[in-house]
């Protein structure tokens, strides 16, 4: 099959009425929820049965499409803890972390942010022109960057259009898979979150190098042409499967909170946001506050980064087998953990244990957080409900690392700053399994 788009599916529409039962799951768990079968899909989902390649040519094409746009913008922002550390010395030295913190921050909330109207827009059959217009922005915003001297060109560059196009542009990926896969879409998630891991390893390290050698507008404008490189390859590989649909509710579709597991999945993810890159974000600094040189801190972040595709490989091979958040939930539990111990690492062996062990686990969170809404309502409005809990847990995304600045600050030491973040993981991992309780309705099943 080549790169045209394809709209080919097969969909069986049982005799449920489509106008009492479009765009909504408010309806009470379904008979299989209650036999521990993992289905939470309104009556029309429940009609509605599509079936998915799972593989071949074009799928797997869409796979590695879908990689280099992960590598292009997710990848690109988890490397800020590299800027963080550069700023902090040179450009921005008469600033506060946290005050400094807020670009990196705001960043990382807008990769989420977008998600709701750029889901929509992909529920309605809208992605070819805007993924291609957002992509440019990618590019167009570091070379602005380059041009930047002062905090608040910054902001405006860095932080709010680099943020919002990379949002915008990574936006639609999660909606494209689970066209394309559904038995292995595990497997396909993982895949695709490798390309985010491959990018915050290379990005810090190339950053670092760059700035050294050639300066800091120059760094920028070389790794505009990567990213220009990298968004080519899913501009001409990525394709919807399923045609658009308008389903009923408007951009926000505040009923699906209705859905309790719906609601409380929601929460959970905005909670773990609020710690979650807080270890990323001051590893860096904290290891240079404990007399690590600056030379060797800078790769925390790049080895925090690599040691994440062990988790996002992992989470291809058993999440699809054991159920997203039967998964998901020990690793994260460790990851709170390790957020807890994070700032009594005082060597360098300590450190890169930290950073691994951290790595791998977050890693699996990032790639599997977004699978259980796959069960919580019909494909036509993935989009959509993917786009309200996205937009929610950027804002703890963007408040958490100056939280845990404005701790520091406060404190003077970070381990006030590791109690704080890994409290938020912990009690997110309680709730990803209230979630999966009343999902499933038992304690223990595949969900």
């Amino acid at each position: 099959m080549g790169l045209k788009e394809t709209r080919d599916v097969e969909i069986t529409v049982g005799s449920a009425s489509q106008d009492e039962t479009e765009g909504s799951i408010e309806s009470k768990k379904s008979k299989d929820v209650l036999e521990g079968k993992g289905s939470a899909m309104s009556a029309e989902a429940a009609a509605v049965q599509v079936e998915f390649p799972d593989g071949g040519l074009r799928a797997w094409l869409v796979v590695v499409g879908s990689a280099f746009a992960s590598f292009a913008t997710f990848g690109y922002v988890t490397a800020w803890g590299a800027f963080q550390s550069y700023y902090e010395k040179t450009l921005l030295k008469d600033y506060s972390p946290s005050t400094i913190a807020w670009i990196g921050s705001i960043q990382y909330a807008l990769v989420f942010l977008p998600a709701l109207p750029v889901g929509r827009m992909f529920d309605l059959g809208y992605f070819r022109l805007p993924f291609f217009l957002f992509s440019t922005l990618v590019v167009v915003a570091t070379f602005l960057t380059a041009e930047c001297t002062t905090f608040w060109q910054l902001v405006l560059c860095q932080g709010i259009l680099q943020g919002a196009a990379c949002g915008c542009t990574f936006g639609p990926i999660i909606a494209i898979i689970s066209q394309w896969f559904k038995k292995r879409r595990g497997l396909a998630m993982g895949l695709v979150t490798l390309g985010s891991s491959l990018g915050g390893t290379v990005f810090p390290i190339a950053t670092r190098r760059l700035i050294s050698q050639v300066g800091f507008p120059w760094a920028m404008r070389i790794l505009g042409f990567i990213l220009l490189f990298a968004l080519a390859i899913p501009n001409l590989t990525l394709a919807r499967r399923i045609p658009g649909r308008n389903v009923k509710g408007g951009l926000l579709n505040l009923a699906a909170f209705k859905f309790i597991p719906y609601t409380v999945w929601t929460v959970a993810s905005f909670v773990t946001f609020l710690g979650l890159y807080t270890t990323l974000t001051y590893i860096d600094i904290a290891a240079v506050e404990v007399g690590i040189p600056a030379d060797f801190s800078f790769y925390l972040v790049s080895i925090t980064n690599a040691s994440s595709t062990f988790g996002r490989l992992s989470t291809g091979l058993f999440a699809d087998r054991f159920g997203p958040i039967n998964f998901m939930a020990p690793t994260t539990l460790a990851a709170g953990i390790l957020t807890f111990a994070w700032p009594f690492a005082k060597s360098k062996a300590s450190l890169i244990v930290v950073a691994i062990i951290y790595g791998a686990m977050t890693g699996s969170y990032v790639s599997a957080f977004m699978m259980p809404l796959f069960e919580m309502g019909e494909l036509h409005d993935i989009g959509r409900r993917s786009g309200m809990v996205l937009s929610i847990g950027a804002i703890g995304a963007l408040i958490g690392p100056p939280i845990s600045g404005a701790i520091k600050n406060s404190t003077g030491t970070f381990e006030a700053v590791g109690y704080y973040a890994g409290s938020m993981i912990v009690f997110a991992v309680f709730l990803m399994l209230v979630t999966r309780h009343l999902m499933i309705g038992k304690l223990w099943g595949k969900f």
